[in-house]
């Protein structure tokens, strides 16, 4: 093989480096990292072409001993020849992208052949350089350990930023700590006993103590939190010092700092409480329930609200908090994955009431049924105004047949659809809805209806009812409905039939990659359109997971917990299985901030993102989003194809 042609190195001085530095500072990981780092990896870089076509690095070439950074040009991944299984397409790289990471790390041959696409001109570092920067730069380190993760990290806090900027202009987040501080701090010496302590907090009611030395500097704090794990739990003799079970250096923030900040801190940190310190003399403590009584709104605040709702038109004022809830929450840093259960639990109190305020109205009385959660729902994976997916699975009463029991219930459940509708739930185009009578079955009735779809179903009718595998009780006897699932479970990973069935359907949707690409390099030459991020990017991971649970009889629903599930049984290996995970959460991230956005505009909620309106990070990690969706429907495709 003739070699590729290599200019030497970079060089060292200011003028060399510079060009290289302006280029490197565009892109993650190195637009993170030091200065210092950033000069020594350029100072030591080479630059390599390829033409187009050109092998830039294959599993014949033995263990990988180059790190490349693609300065222009594109490289795609093909499988050697003879390579079970493929995942032509699901990697390609372009500007600012690196390759072969996991070879590098594992002293190995890369295992894919990634070739030139077109010309192609690459900054290069040999194994030793990038060994050595590894180990000088904390950020590469983290990017090179977890590549997607890393990314992921950084746009997450890209948005957390930009929510927190919003949160910051209103009134009420600017509010500085000073004046959240209504009352002296409750304090005690470290020697004081804990029966004193505990006392002290009955007495001026409050739920934290500050463990001050001289000066009155916070040396600790004790909550009920530290009651309960660190006195009540070891059995701790209450006259035991307090500073042998307080929390040591509690978090703290000056006065002038806002309610904001605290937010941050806490969310961070997973703390109730911060110390306001000035000149490191205690000055007050603020609490989580003093930041929420500023908007009067927490998780808490809107349960109480939503089981306490006396009709259906006090419910109707959650959905606006819930909205302003979940900016919050953004604002604080919380994953889109507690995002999603935040909504769900939320939705599930939602519905519950509305069931019980409806069955109050039906005298007569119902007979014993389950309300049904299927898709989005069942999984636990709602957004804000997702449409309905529900069912009754029910038991006549004795004495009553089983058409008269149904007749009833649909009545009831066309009364509670309704009612969810007019909460911000709407029907749905596909009225998979409760009130419908071939979704109101027995046990026996929807026992014989999975069998049909495990024993008969095509690919494209489990396209359709893929989605019923995902169902769980919002409601009622959730006993009957475990029941229904184990049952379920074992007849589809005994049925191989059913399972090469579900994956043709899973496979039917392939993402665009060239969608994401730059612009003017989208697949196939054509121009970059809408992506829906739905339906060709997390619907993928949603029905790999969905045939990966099934087949390893993994009881879990939700989407991330599955592939967590079959990866702890070994089906998927760990590493692979964290970045089907982190992919999956950036593309609901993009689903979430992309409906808020078009929610504050006035513009009704969808799915349809221009990849060429998001910046180059999100770009890049949607890429590499979709790359990993491709490559878990190559898994599937060898594990399940024909």
């Amino acid at each position: 093989m003739v070699p590729p042609l290599r200019s030497s190195r970079a060089g060292t001085s200011a003028a060399t480096l510079a060009p290289v530095l302006e280029f490197l500072a565009k892109h993650a990981p190195f637009s993170h990292m030091a200065q210092a780092d950033l000069e020594f990896l350029a100072a030591r870089l080479t630059l390599g072409f390829y033409p187009r076509d050109r092998a830039v690095v294959s599993p014949e070439d033995g263990p990988a001993s180059r790190f490349f950074i693609i300065k222009q040009g594109r490289v795609r991944g093909e499988a050697a020849p003879g390579t079970p299984g493929s995942e032509d397409g699901a990697w390609e790289l372009l500007a600012g992208e690196s390759f072969p990471i996991g070879a590098l790390l594992g002293r190995r041959p890369a295992r894919m052949i990634q070739r030139a696409v077109e010309d192609t001109f690459c900054y290069e570092l040999t194994l030793e350089d990038f060994d050595a920067l590894r180990a000088r730069s904390p950020e590469f380190q983290d990017f090179c350990a977890r590549r997607l993760a890393s990314l992921l990290d950084q746009a997450l806090r890209g948005m957390q930023a930009s929510v927190a900027n919003r949160f910051a202009a209103d009134s009420t987040f600017n509010t500085p700590l000073t004046a959240l501080v209504r009352r002296e701090p409750v304090t005690c010496a470290p020697g004081t006993p804990v029966r004193q302590a505990l006392e002290t907090l009955e007495r001026e009611r409050v739920g934290s103590v500050v463990v001050t030395g001289g000066n009155h500097c916070p040396l600790g704090i004790f909550t009920l939190h530290d009651l309960l794990s660190r006195v009540a739990l070891r059995e701790v003799p209450l006259d035991t010092p307090i500073d042998a079970v307080m929390t040591p250096e509690p978090a703290s923030l000056g006065s002038r700092s806002l309610a904001l900040e605290a937010a941050l801190l806490m969310a961070s940190h997973g703390f109730r409480h911060v110390c306001v310190v000035d000149d490191c003399r205690l000055v007050g403590v603020v609490s989580e329930r003093d930041l929420f009584s500023l908007q009067r709104v927490g998780i808490a605040n809107l349960s109480r609200t939503i089981g306490r709702a006396p009709d259906l038109h006090a419910l109707m004022g959650v959905g606006p908090q819930t909205q302003t809830l979940i900016c919050q929450m953004l604002a604080q840093g919380v994953s889109v994955e507690q995002l999603a259960q935040i909504v769900t639990l939320l939705s599930d109190q939602t519905a519950r009431r509305a069931i019980e305020l409806v069955r109050a109205s039906h005298e007569d009385g119902l007979p014993r049924f389950a309300w049904l959660a299927f898709a989005s729902e069942g999984r636990g994976e709602q957004t804000l105004r997702t449409g309905q997916d529900n069912g009754i699975l029910f038991s006549p009463p004795p004495g009553e047949d089983q058409e008269t029991a149904r007749g009833r219930l649909l009545a009831f459940a066309r009364e509670v659809n309704q009612a969810l509708a007019d909460l911000g739930y709407p029907l749905g185009r596909r009225q998979v809805l409760a009130s419908q009578p071939e979704l109101c079955l027995t046990a026996e009735e929807w026992e014989h209806r999975f069998a049909t779809w495990v024993d008969q179903g095509t690919p494209e009718q489990l396209a359709e009812v893929g989605v019923f595998f995902d169902l769980r009780a919002v409601y009622g006897d959730s006993g009957a409905v475990e029941r229904l699932q184990r049952g379920v479970l074992e007849r589809a990973a005994g049925h191989p039939g059913f399972l090469r069935a579900m994956a043709a359907s899973a496979l039917r949707n392939r993402p665009p990659l060239g969608l994401v690409s730059e612009p003017g390099e989208s697949e196939g030459g054509g121009q970059p359109d809408a992506l829906d991020l739905k339906g060709q990017g997390a619907t993928v991971f949603v029905d790999g997971a969905r045939l990966l649970a099934l087949a390893a009889r993994v009881p879990e629903t939700n989407t991330l917990a599955r592939l967590r599930a079959v990866a702890a049984k070994g089906v998927l290996g760990k590493e692979e299985a964290g970045a089907f995970c982190d992919a999956y959460a950036f593309i609901e991230l993009l689903r979430m901030r992309h409906r808020q956005t078009r929610e504050r505009a006035g513009l009704a909620p969808d799915d349809q993102v221009d990849p060429q309106t998001l910046n180059e990070l999100d770009r890049r990690i949607l890429r590499e989003a979709l790359r990993q969706a491709r490559k878990l429907q190559a898994r599937i495709a060898r594990d399940y194809g024909p």
